[in-house]
């Protein structure tokens, strides 16, 4: 399991044990908090985004900025996907963030650099949708 190598306190050991746990998600602060707090080892706020600018500063989480308008999601760096390499599906149901490697996806990228000079960086784009799951559940509603 990677660790930074920085100062560990309690709290980032627990915000980075529930980033793990949920790695497959984009996780913002108002979710670690609440998650946190019914831990029964509340931290405020500001102590969270202070850790998490730690994590990802030693390059141990990711931090996504949607727009200026919503608050940054956090996911926990697998080490064993590169997710410099792959796009991302986002579910907007649940949650659920789903790594896809996808030679049509690809093209896209390419085409976009060859036809219209700027490069796409992958690690950072994501679809947002509704996952066949959530599909299937609406479909049975």
């Amino acid at each position: 399991m990677k660790r930074d190598q920085g100062y560990n306190t309690k709290q980032k050991g627990k915000i980075l044990d529930f980033l793990i746990a949920n790695k497959d998600n984009h996780m913002n602060v108002q979710k670690i908090s609440a998650f946190l707090t019914a831990e029964g080892t509340p931290v405020g706020v500001a102590t969270i985004y202070r850790q998490l600018d730690k994590l990802v500063e030693n390059g141990v989480v990711r931090k996504y900025t949607i727009d200026g308008k919503t608050g940054a999601c956090y996911q926990y760096i697998d080490e064993n996907q590169d997710c410099h390499q792959h796009f991302h599906l986002k579910c907007v149901k649940c949650d659920r963030l789903i790594h896809i490697d996808c030679s049509h996806l690809k093209g896209i990228e390419q085409h976009i650099f060859e036809h219209h000079g700027f490069s796409v960086d992958s690690s950072k784009t994501v679809f947002y949708g509704v996952c066949s799951d959530c599909e299937g559940d609406k479909e049975n509603e």
